[in-house]
């Protein structure tokens, strides 16, 4: 059984793992690459694999960093099923065809300045019509249902509470007398977030394929959400601009609404317009309001009490139309403009900016992670002026960058996940996160769980189980001493100190994970 790297490897985006039994090869996720240009040409290079043998996709969410090139495989020839959740083949259903567009509009500008050139012009790597074809190749599962795909490989979709149908993959596979199981985390959500569970706990796994987005970081704790998101408004105002949000049109727009409408209910809410201007994040509320099932419970209670869904305000005003969304941009002040794309590479917000970076009096809010090389990341690292649209911008607005509205597990987030297998995995790959963060987490699960982690390279593979350590190159006897040693001496400080009934339990734990190793 082998295992192989073919995206998100130390970068955030292109998520795309290749498992191949004796008897079936299966694609956990097939993601679109986002932020630098030598990342996203991977995007139209061909695939490292030949999609005509791949029997399975098992895709983990819709945000297009995992899901974006299914409709690309699918034109290079996979013919198999896509298993997923029944709200993410929903939120797919509008996303997919919603980038083909993008992709659209973004090649058919360059062609402009390439005809006029002489120059060959450029196809997108997929439109609408094919993205809109890849979904009769979906198949939706219920959380919790395990599922065979072959004598040998069953999996089960657990809550990964990052978004809407977002999924933990658990996959067991046969191998000869042995049954192997890996866990891939997906994208892993915070605990205590509006409208969605926490991420589901998992009993053990052998292999544990993680995300590590903010592995070296702490979402800040400055109070109450909504609290922050008043005074940045009150703030704004006051100077008599407008309030930018760049979302992400799944998820992220809908938490926002959720506590816009919490200061609504409350009389807190200044007088003002607040404005979707992104035809996906108005079709993904929509989806929203009709998935109650999977709100979390204080969501659910909320809504069954109120019969309202948490997402609907009375100040909301939608722009649908190209028309709609140009008017905003004569919008001087004292309005609230949610737009996509999240992290400003494309879609409406870049005219948003484009009419409000200018403006000291204007600010620009962002509430997810912004990857390394994109516009977003450009803004927040305090570049004075940017490119958007080819004309250079000023950055005069007042920039705020509140990480606690990510919908991804913090460092303590991640910490706190893996410490809850009851069983811990024999060994650990850190995937989906820049170097910083992926180093930093890998510490810490090596320190505090005596964890086995590796980063892997782009394209790297790795058979499963790994061969098993012969005696001749086991430690040698001098190795074991200061083995045992250094064991010795670190036990006893921790003896000498007073711990608590956790540490004492996590302690437990760790020396279960050592006696397991030797």
């Amino acid at each position: 059984m082998k295992l192989t790297f073919y995206g998100a490897c130390k970068t955030v985006t292109g998520s795309c793992y290749l498992i191949e039994t004796e008897d079936i090869k299966i694609l956990v996720d097939c993601g679109m690459y986002q932020g630098p240009k030598e990342l996203k040409e991977r995007n139209y290079g061909e695939f490292l694999f030949n999609p005509a043998e791949i029997d399975y996709v098992v895709l983990t969410h819709a945000h297009i960093d995992h899901s974006g090139l299914l409709p690309k495989l699918m034109k290079k020839g996979f013919k198999g099923p896509i298993i997923t959740t029944k709200p993410t083949m929903e939120l797919c259903s509008i996303m997919l065809p919603d980038s083909g567009h993008i992709q659209e509009l973004e090649v058919e500008r360059k062609n402009r300045k390439l005809l006029r050139a002489g120059k060959e012009i450029l196809q997108p790597i997929y439109d609408h019509i094919d993205a809109g074809k890849v979904m009769l190749q979906f198949k939706g599962l219920d959380y919790e249902l395990l599922t065979e795909l072959s004598p040998t490989v069953s999996i089960r979709l657990r809550d990964a509470g990052h978004i809407l149908g977002s999924a933990i993959v658990e996959m067991w596979i046969k191998k000869d007398e042995e049954k192997i199981k890996i866990v891939f985390s997906g994208d892993l959500g915070n605990y205590n977030q509006p409208i969605v569970n926490d991420p589901t706990n998992i009993d053990y796994a052998d292999y544990l394929i993680m995300e590590s987005t903010y592995g070296n970081r702490i979402h800040e704790k400055i109070g109450d959400k909504k609290e922050i998101l008043l005074r940045i408004i009150e703030e704004t105002f006051e100077r008599g601009g407008n309030l930018i949000i760049p979302a992400f049109a799944v998820e992220r727009t809908q938490d926002i609404l959720y506590y816009l409408g919490i200061l609504e209910k409350e009389g807190k809410l200044p007088d003002c317009d607040i404005y979707i201007d992104s035809p996906l994040a108005i079709s993904a509320s929509e989806i929203f309001k009709s998935s109650v099932q999977y709100y979390d419970e204080e969501t659910r209670k909320a809504y069954e009490i109120s019969g309202q869904s948490p997402i609907i305000l009375q100040k909301l005003k939608m722009a649908r139309t190209q028309e709609e969304s140009m008017r905003l941009n004569e919008v001087r002040g004292h309005a609230i403009i949610i737009s996509a794309s999240g992290m400003c590479e494309a879609g409406r917000i870049k005219h948003h900016l484009k009419h409000n970076l200018w403006r000291p009096e204007s600010s620009v809010l962002f509430v997810g992670y912004q990857a390394e090389g994109t516009l977003g990341r450009q803004i927040i690292d305090g570049k004075k002026t940017v490119k958007i649209h080819g004309e250079e911008i000023a950055v005069k607005a007042k920039i705020y960058n509140i990480e606690g509205f990510s919908a991804h597990a913090d460092q303590p987030a991640l910490l706190k996940w893996v410490s809850s297998f009851n069983k811990l995995p024999r060994k650990v790959f850190l995937v989906h996160g820049e170097i910083e963060g992926i180093e930093k987490l890998k510490e810490l699960l090596e320190k505090t769980l005596a964890l086995d982690v590796i980063v892997p390279e782009w394209k790297q593979s790795f058979e499963l189980p790994e061969k098993q350590v012969s005696a001749s190159e086991k430690l040698t006897d001098r190795d074991l001493e200061l083995l045992y040693n250094t064991v010795l001496s670190k036990l006893n400080q921790i003896y000498k100190t007073n711990m608590e009934k956790n540490d004492l339990e996590l302690l437990y734990d760790k020396l279960k994970s050592i006696e397991k190793v030797i």
